[in-house]
């Protein structure tokens, strides 16, 4: 029985490089997927790659990865077979990555990983919640820099009404899964992003820093297309 499919022209059709989520696979599939990239000089993202799961991959495996174990995520680079050549446009295009938390840290890390993979430059800033405002405030000129922020935050979610309240960027909301009790895993963040009387805000599913970063690559071209 056949398990995987390869999207050949994943980038092609849609802007964004072919992606595995590796969280509910088993090693053996994860090894199976990776060789046939191998095998066709293609690149790919891993996500959701556990350290225990990298460590059970073939040495020879390990080797060819870019491994990250605090985003989990792993990128296998072929030399001879790159995404897409890099536009000027981008060379000027940077996504600001804003964490409420230093707890938020692994999810933007997934963000920024998945940003690099498709050759999208990005800057985080981190630890800047509103329980000390003063923090976000002293590094909003910079902020305001961006055409695109993706704040990650948990708890109560309340860096994402207060950064799109000053900023002109569009904002895409991480809700993150940290905080106690009725965070309840990062459903309060999502709900408060998603009741968010400050205009402007786009919402991804918990600690899906992956989805935020496609939905930031998929702006940065279409600004591509409407700036030529």
């Amino acid at each position: 029985m056949q398990q995987y499919e390869w999207d050949y022209d994943r980038h092609q059709r849609t802007n964004i490089g072919e992606a595995v989520y590796c969280e509910s696979k088993s090693v053996e599939q994860i090894q199976l997927i990776l060789n046939q990239h191998i095998q066709n000089q293609a690149n790919v993202l891993l996500t959701r790659l556990s350290a225990e799961q990298f460590q059970l991959l073939d040495a020879d495996i390990q080797q060819k990865l870019d491994y990250c174990a605090i985003s989990k995520t792993a990128i296998l680079q072929s030399k001879s077979a790159h995404l897409a050549d890099v536009s000027p446009f981008f060379a000027n295009f940077k996504v600001g990555i804003i964490t409420a938390g230093t707890s938020d840290i692994a999810v933007a890390s997934e963000v920024a990983r998945t940003l690099s993979f498709n050759q999208i430059h990005s800057e985080m800033i981190c630890d800047v919640g509103v329980a000390g405002i003063h923090r976000l405030l002293n590094k909003i000129d910079n902020i305001r820099q961006f055409p695109v922020l993706i704040a990650c935050a948990g708890m109560e979610g309340a860096l994402f009404s207060v950064l799109t309240g000053l900023t002109h960027a569009p904002v895409i909301a991480v809700p993150t899964s940290v905080g106690y009790g009725v965070s309840k895993g990062g459903k309060t963040a999502l709900e408060s992003a998603l009741a968010s009387c400050a205009p402007g805000i786009t919402t991804v599913n918990i600690d899906n820093g992956f989805g935020a970063a496609c939905a930031a690559i998929k702006l940065a071209h279409m600004c591509k297309q409407w700036s030529q």
